[in-house]
């Protein structure tokens, strides 16, 4: 019997390289800064990490804008500092997932700048797409960093072409045009390049996009659903289109001729449940990104609600689920579940401590859950999004193009606190540091937090050891009978585990059994009670 492939089950840890670890001292974390933290990493229990852009970029959309997909921006390091790091990482038992950006280039990339030295016709203008229009924008559909995503094609000239190209995200991210067999081929290309130097896989960003409706209809938005995290409804004629998933089938064959295979997994912001295992039938992705889950929140019914339509759909296609709380783009969850939080205002104060309660709670949920999980940079330090960041210190497109009405995703992407209370907080051996940390990095640090019982470093690497241990990978999931705040279901691995959790405010009667790890030390009380906002692992009687 062959083994069982290892992203099924797999804890991803996300790698955000500017904010992670600075090892020039420049301000902004690089590869060398990476490798420098392996061992913290593997010792932290995770299988795999997936790592951010790094690749050349002028750094309009943190690295998101690719200038040239073959090589390592040198803010970041070089070729040889990539091969070093895949390296490192194997050797310590971890795989490694690299990040594509199928979707646009950077107005760098030598195609752009192709066609911005030739017309209309050109080989170079049908890689993008670019329409003629006269009397303004060829449709009205909005960039997801606000205003128009469309702009005016002018030549490196100055000369206005009459046509207009489309950027779904900044402007200085074309979209490509995934109908031209170049486009399909450079990235077939690209794929093999990497895989061709050791990296185990790839996380695929707006792994949804890429094919538009050819018609390019108006979109009514006043009518459509709004995604209140992606900016714009998933049901857009630019989103989950039938033809994306010809791309992926095309993937999946190159991905499957190696040796072992690779992997991908799509950052897929779907309609529904049904739709997203989809992206995963057996020649497609692997995984994609569970985000109806991150969306439920700390609610009950939604979060049940995720989980059994998640877990009833990807069955079909025999797919394991995909769990995340938190990334890049999203306010960290510790801060989004807090009481007292508020989207797009900066002058919130949440209830950090019960945020902090929640988050362990939900997190010790989330890995109990069959499938993969993966975590964010921080979350395991109980780092919260931070709000006031000078407005001159902001980098984020959406905060630009917004005019500051859009905070944007720079308050979840401040770099780590690693030790002392030094200016940069150990991110770097300096002061410099792109974004301001602000004081409670000192006490969030990972030095303040190793051995300490009850932090929430220590927590995570308890959870992990434990979901280790007790191989929760695709045994069956038995929700058990719970009344009022109470979810709870029961795993059979090898040795049965029910995991409890108490959405409640209130303590609440536990089932009988031997309690394995608690989200908080005071979680159960010393009559049997689970505390309120806290969740448990158990051996039942």
């Amino acid at each position: 019997m062959s083994a069982r492939p290892w992203w099924r089950d797999a804890v991803i840890y996300q790698v955000y390289p500017r904010s992670f670890a600075d090892a020039n001292g420049d301000g902004l974390g690089d590869l060398p800064g990476i490798i420098s933290r392996l061992a913290y990493l593997a010792a932290l229990g995770i299988d795999a990490i997936w790592v951010s852009p790094f690749y050349t970029s002028p750094q309009h959309d943190a690295g998101y804008d690719v200038a040239d997909f073959r090589d390592v921006d040198p803010r970041f390091g070089n070729l040889a500092d990539a091969d070093a790091l895949i390296a490192g990482a194997h050797e310590r038992g971890l795989k490694v997932l690299f990040d594509i950006v199928p979707n646009h280039t950077s107005s760098e990339h030598r195609w752009w700048q192709e066609v911005l030295r030739s017309g209309p016709g050109s080989e170079a203008w049908d890689r993008y797409i670019i329409r003629a229009s006269d009397d303004g924008p060829p449709n009205n559909w909005n960039s997801i960093f606000h205003g128009p995503a469309w702009s005016k094609l002018v030549t490196a000239d100055g000369v206005d072409t009459g046509y207009w190209y489309l950027h779904l995200f900044d402007s200085t991210q074309p979209d490509v045009n995934w109908e031209n067999d170049e486009v399909r081929e450079e990235f077939a290309d690209i794929l093999r390049f990497w895989f061709d130097r050791g990296v185990d896989g790839f996380r695929i960003d707006v792994a949804h996009g890429m094919v538009k409706d050819p018609a390019l209809p108006n979109v009514d938005y006043a009518k459509m659903r709004q995604a209140e995290l992606l900016g714009s409804s998933p049901e857009a004629p630019y989103w989950d289109q039938e033809g994306v998933h010809d791309i992926y089938r095309e993937w999946r064959r190159i991905a499957d001729s190696y040796d072992p295979p690779r992997i991908f997994c799509g950052e897929t912001w779907a309609p529904s449940p049904e739709r997203l295992a989809l992206y995963q039938r057996p020649d497609e992705l692997h995984t994609s990104f569970n985000f109806d889950y991150l969306k439920a929140s700390w609610d009950r019914q939604a979060v049940q609600r995720s989980v059994a339509n998640t877990l009833l759909h990807h069955a079909k296609v025999g797919a394991p689920p995909t769990w995340v709380l938190s990334n890049h783009d999203v306010v960290r969850h510790r801060t989004r579940l807090a009481p007292g939080f508020y989207p797009q205002d900066r002058h919130c104060r949440p209830d950090e401590v019960r945020g902090l309660a929640r988050a362990r709670a939900l997190t010790l949920f989330t890995l109990a859950l069959p499938g993969s999980t993966y975590l964010y940079q921080g979350e395991e330090l109980g780092l919260v999004e931070v709000f006031d960041i000078p407005d001159a210190a902001r980098e984020d497109p959406a905060w630009h193009r917004s005019q500051g009405e859009d905070l944007g995703r720079d308050g979840c992407r401040v770099p780590l606190p690693w030790s002392g209370d030094a200016p940069s907080y150990g991110f770097n051996s300096g002061t410099a540091s792109w974004l301001p940390q602000p004081p409670s990095w000192a006490t969030l640090c990972a030095q303040a937090q190793d051995g300490l019982g009850d932090s929430t470093l220590e927590f995570y690497r308890a959870a992990l050891r434990l979901r280790r241990a007790r191989s929760l990978g695709e045994s069956a999931l038995e929700w058990w009978d719970t009344d009022g705040d109470l979810l709870a279901f029961r795993r059979a691995s090898d040795t049965p585990l029910m995991c409890v959790i108490n959405f409640g405010d209130a303590p609440a009667i536990l089932p009988s059994g031997t309690v394995e790890i608690a989200s908080m030390a005071d979680a159960v009380t010393a009559d049997h009670l689970l505390a309120g906002e806290s969740c448990i692992w158990m051996t039942p009687s």
